[in-house]
C-alpha cells in the first residue's frame, strides 16, 4: 500500500518495525532513521527476509531541514516520530513542508522545563487541516490504547461517563538495583512532576508521588499505585462526554522510590545546567549516560504489566462500571521482537494508528487525539497484533478498594 518512515531507533522504534513487517500488505517499505545509523542496521538486521523492504538512513531530528530532506528522498505517507517528545515540532513542521502524514507516542515537551500539554501541538491543528493531511497524537498505550479505550466505552456501553481511573502497572523484575523501563530521561521528569487530576471542570495539583493507594491487579497481584499527570487526561477532559473525574495511576517499587528519592536529593535529576570540569552539564543527561539503557532490559525482564481504564457512568439512566484492561508478558515480547513489554506496549499501538491512516480509516484532515476517531478498527487490530483486550463489568474502583 505504501511507505512509513520510522524516525528513531531506541526500542520502541524496534517493536514498530517489526510490526510493521508482519503487515506488508500495508506497509511495503519502511525506512528506520536515527541520529546513530549503527542503531538503525541493528534494527534491519533482525528483519531480514521480511516481504517489507527495509531502507535505513542517518538523521538529526532536531534539524527540520534534515528531516525534510530525508523525507524528500524516501518519500512515505507517513512518518511514524518515536525519537524523544523534544522533536515532535520539528517532525511535525517537516511533515507539513512535505505534505506526507505524522503519528507519535508522546506529546511535545520543551528541553528546559517539564511540561505535560499538548498546546504546542494543539497550535498546528489549521495548518494540518489547510494541507489536507493528519496528525496523530499519542498513539502509544498511555496516551493511546487507554484513549481508545475510553472512546470504546464511551461509544459502547455508556450514555456519559463521569469518572475515569487510568491504572498503569508494570509486575516486572528487571534484576537491576535501579533502572528505568523507557528514556531516563523522560521517565525521571514524568515522575518528579507535581501530580494533577481533573476534577468538575478544575485541575488539582498535588505533590510527587504524594497520592498512594494499594490496588490488586489481575496477574499481578496488589501493588502500590501512586497518582501522577499524564498527558492524555488534558485531551480526555474536553474530548469524553460528561466527564466529571479522570486520574492516571503508576505502580512503583519502594526501592524504586528509595533510589529516585536518594537521586533527587543529591540532584542527579536535576535539568538546571552545572559546570563540571569547565564544561556545562545537565545533571539528569549524566544520570542517564550511567543508568543501563532501556534496551539492554528486554533479555533480563520477567513478569507482566497491566494497563487498563477503570469507567464509571451512566447508561439507559442506571449506573454502570466498567473495566477494559490488557495484560502483556514481558518474555513474551522479546521472544516476539526482541523487546521488552514497555516498548511493546508502546509500539504495537504506534503501528496500528498508522496503519489506519493509511488504509484511511482513521485519514481526516487536522491535529487529533485518538479518542477523537471511531475506536472499533483499533479495538480489533490490537486483538490481532499481539494487545488482546480483557473487559470486566464489576471491577473493585478505586474509592473502594
Amino acid at each position: 500500500m505504501g511507505k512509513a518512515l520510522i524516525i528513531g531507533a531506541g526500542g520502541v522504534a524496534n517493536v514498530v518495525a517489526h510490526k510493521c513487517c508482519q503487515v506488508p500488505e500495508v506497509f511495503e517499505e519502511i525506512c528506520i532513521a536515527s541520529r546513530t545509523l549503527k542503531k538503525c542496521e541493528d534494527i534491519r538486521d533482525k528483519l531480514t527476509g521480511s516481504r517489507t523492504k527495509v531502507r535505513v538512513a542517518q538523521v538529526d531530528a532536531d534539524q527540520t531541514e534534515e528531516v525534510i530532506q530525508l523525507i524528500k528522498e524516501f518519500q512515505p505517507e507517513l512518518v511514524i516520530n518515536v525519537a524523544l517528545p523534544y522533536q515532535d515540532l520539528t517532525i511535525m513542521e517537516a511533515c507539513l513542508a512535505t505534505g506526507v502524514h505524522y503519528v507519535d507516542t508522546a506529546n511535545y515537551e520543551p528541553p528546559d522545563v517539564p511540561k505535560f500539554e499538548y498546546k504546542w501541538q494543539w497550535a498546528y491543528r489549521e495548518k494540518f487541516a489547510q494541507a489536507g493531511l493528519t496528525a496523530l497524537l499519542g498513539s502509544g498505550f498511555d496516551p493511546g490504547v487507554t484513549g481508545v479505550f475510553c472512546a470504546y466505552a464511551q461509544k459502547h456501553y455508556f450514555d456519559e461517563i463521569h469518572t475515569i481511573d487510568i491504572v498503569d502497572a508494570n509486575g516486572g523484575d528487571h534484576g537491576y538495583p535501579f533502572a528505568t523501563n523507557f528514556n531516563p530521561e523522560i521517565n525521571i521528569r514524568e515522575i518528579t512532576a507535581k501530580g494533577r487530576y481533573y476534577k468538575e471542570g478544575e485541575w488539582i495539583e498535588t505533590d510527587p508521588l504524594s497520592v498512594k493507594k494499594v490496588y490488586d491487579l489481575e496477574e499481578i497481584g496488589p501493588k502500590n499505585i501512586y497518582l501522577l499527570y499524564h498527558e492524555e487526561l488534558e485531551s480526555l477532559a474536553q474530548n469524553i462526554k460528561g466527564i466529571k473525574q479522570i486520574r492516571f495511576w503508576m505502580t512503583f517499587s519502594d526501592n524504586y522510590l528509595n533510589h529516585l528519592k536518594v537521586l533527587e536529593n543529591v540532584g542527579m535529576t536535576s535539568i538546571e545546567p552545572i559546570e563540571f570540569e569547565g564544561q556545562q552539564i545537565i545533571p539528569l543527561h549524566f544520570l542517564k549516560a550511567v543508568l543501563p539503557d532501556p534496551a539492554s532490559l528486554g533479555p533480563r525482564t520477567k513478569g507482566k504489566t497491566n494497563i487498563g481504564c477503570i469507567i464509571q457512568g451512566v447508561k439507559d439512566g442506571q449506573p454502570r462500571t466498567y473495566y477494559v484492561y490488557n495484560i502483556c508478558d514481558h518474555q513474551e515480547c522479546y521472544a516476539e521482537v526482541g523487546s521488552q513489554a514497555i516498548s511493546y506496549t508502546t509500539g504495537v499501538p504506534a503501528m496500528i494508528g498508522a496503519k489506519l491512516i493509511m488504509e484511511g480509516k482513521w485519514q481526516k484532515p487536522g491535529v487529533y487525539n485518538v479518542e477523537e476517531f471511531d475506536p472499533d478498527p483499533f479495538m480489533a487490530d490490537l486483538n490481532k497484533y499481539g494487545l488482546p483486550w480483557r473487559e470486566d463489568f464489576a471491577p473493585t474502583l478505586l474509592d473502594e478498594e
